[in-house]
């Protein structure tokens, strides 16, 4: 995700990159490359006892991020974090509470709540043009990251992946959870869940489902997914799908219908850094950029779905066999979902 960061904040013109820190001498390398002003160091703290650096990026795996965003509070740099902003709960609650009682600015790549489609829809239902709010269905099937690929700290695909969609229907219905049951299946005997459905209501009466898994066709000859956003109301609805390179948008209200194609918009890194950057001289959060509070609700409530789809029926389907037929397909693949890519890796410690 480094390398991400890296490429918007150069387009931006906002941010001057001061430092870049990864632990492989390899990345450093290429990291020099991509930024030659910038100082390259294996050593994180030369980035945190900088007086001149104000903002950190921290977007190593989440095992470090607790330790990271310590050190941020304690030297006062603004952070911008990946999520989960830790690798347990209670962690991240402690690092919640420590950036809430710091003077710094602080935000979380939860980058649905970046997209023009869900700010877009959002903003129908606020028209009233679809009357109450009354259901939100969100799935996002792809083939994606195989288990045992990377990203353990992150937890299982509902979690590391699940967590957006937990977090952007939570957003769409304005207040917390209230109940839910989710079914999940550990495909190919993986030890953990690689699809889960969770379903349930939120305080204020709104009904939820979310299907989440990276399980769609992984050894299909020509791979697709389904990814889709239901917004239903008790007069009209908002509907969204998109192919990652275009999102279409139907809005269906009592009085306005519109049909909208635009470009999807990845996920939203450069929105994100403007939006920071523009909090950061305005001396408060933009209201559209999530806090480290809403990672850690999001990241709580994934993980309580998880364990309440172990108190259910797990079934394991498949073998290992043809897990290991997936990762030899992934490893050999130029093109695909969720390809493991150096270059997006390079880069992966702090930029700041």
């Amino acid at each position: 995700m480094g390398g991400f960061y890296l490429e918007e904040m150069q387009k931006s013109g906002k941010w001057d990159i001061a430092y870049i820190c990864d632990s492989n001498e390899g990345v450093r390398a290429l990291a020099k490359e991509l930024s030659p002003t910038s100082i390259v160091t294996g050593n994180e703290d030369d980035i945190f006892n900088d007086p001149e650096v104000k903002v950190v990026g921290l977007f190593t795996l989440a095992d470090l991020r607790k330790i990271q965003i310590d050190k941020a509070v304690r030297t006062g740099k603004h952070i911008i974090a990946e999520k989960p902003i830790a690798d347990s709960i209670e962690k991240e609650w402690d690092a919640v509470h420590a950036a809430e009682k710091s003077k710094g600015l602080s935000t979380v790549n939860l980058y649905l709540r970046n997209s023009w489609y869900h700010n877009l829809i959002k903003k129908f239902i606020a028209s009233g043009e679809i009357g109450d709010l009354a259901i939100i269905r969100i799935c996002h099937l792809t083939p994606g990251l195989a288990p045992g690929e990377g990203h353990e700290y992150e937890g299982p695909s509902f979690h590391d992946c699940g967590m957006h969609y937990v977090d952007i229907t939570r957003w769409y219905a304005g207040c917390e959870f209230k109940t839910w049951n989710a079914q999940a299946v550990r495909m190919w005997d993986y030890k953990d869940p690689w699809w889960l459905q969770a379903h349930g209501t939120f305080e204020n009466g709104v009904v939820f489902d979310i299907t989440q898994g990276h399980v769609y066709g992984q050894l299909a000859k020509d791979q697709s997914h389904n990814s889709y956003v239901d917004i239903i109301g008790t007069k009209g609805v908002c509907h969204m799908t998109h192919d990652f390179k275009t999102a279409y948008v139907e809005l269906r209200g009592v009085n306005e219908t519109h049909i909208i194609e635009e470009p999807f918009g990845g996920k939203n890194i450069d929105i994100l850094c403007d939006l920071f950057a523009d909090s950061i001289n305005a001396g408060k959060l933009h209201p559209q950029l999530p806090t480290l509070r809403d990672s850690a609700i999001a990241s709580e409530y994934a993980w309580l779905f998880l364990e309440n789809s172990r108190k259910n029926d797990l079934p394991a389907i498949g073998d290992h066999e043809t897990l290991e037929q997936i990762w030899e397909r992934r490893r050999t693949m130029s093109e695909g979902y969720g390809l493991l890519n150096k270059h997006a890796q390079a880069c992966s410690g702090i930029c700041s």
